[in-house]
């Protein structure tokens, strides 16, 4: 796979794990409870590792690439 073909991917997983995490944040609060487990374990560490993956994914492919 090709790193401009990535990006779209890893950008649209970003997006989609986003919306819970929105979902959390404007909910009222009685409805919190409900989202709290999925935010938490789910939504939040997938939309950093992809964000962090979009802005500083070339630093993480230099450093485990093979040196000759």
């Amino acid at each position: 796979m090709t790193e401009p073909t990535k990006r779209p991917i890893f950008r649209w997983i970003h997006i989609v794990f986003a919306i819970p995490l929105a979902g959390y944040v404007y909910s009222p609060f009685q409805e919190l409870p409900n989202y709290a487990p999925v935010v938490r374990f789910i939504a939040i560490p997938v939309s950093l590792v992809t964000g962090l993956w979009m802005w500083k994914g070339h630093l993480v492919r230099r450093l485990f690439a093979k040196k000759k």
